[in-house]
């Protein structure tokens, strides 16, 4: 496990080993998205901007998930 040493956050990426990564990443997931959620979508006077960059992430990452396939699909000059 992530050795915490008295600190109130986990330690940086350049002290975690590899075996504890997912570990390490799962503690500070929780911390990003309330950060995320306080900054961008819980607001007094909200708008669109933190609602449009979570549906622009999630193109971007469906695209990237679903590249093999597009790849393979896209029209080839046979010459």
């Amino acid at each position: 496990a992530v050795n915490l040493s008295g600190r109130l956050c986990p330690a940086g990426l350049g002290q975690v080993k590899l075996k504890d990564l997912p570990t390490w990443l799962a503690s500070r997931t929780p911390r990003r998205w309330r950060w995320y959620y306080g900054r961008y979508v819980n607001v007094k006077k909200g708008g669109v901007a933190g609602l449009s960059m979570l549906l622009a992430g999630y193109c971007v990452l469906s695209y990237i998930w679903s590249y093999p396939h597009i790849k393979l699909s896209r029209w080839r000059k046979y010459h």
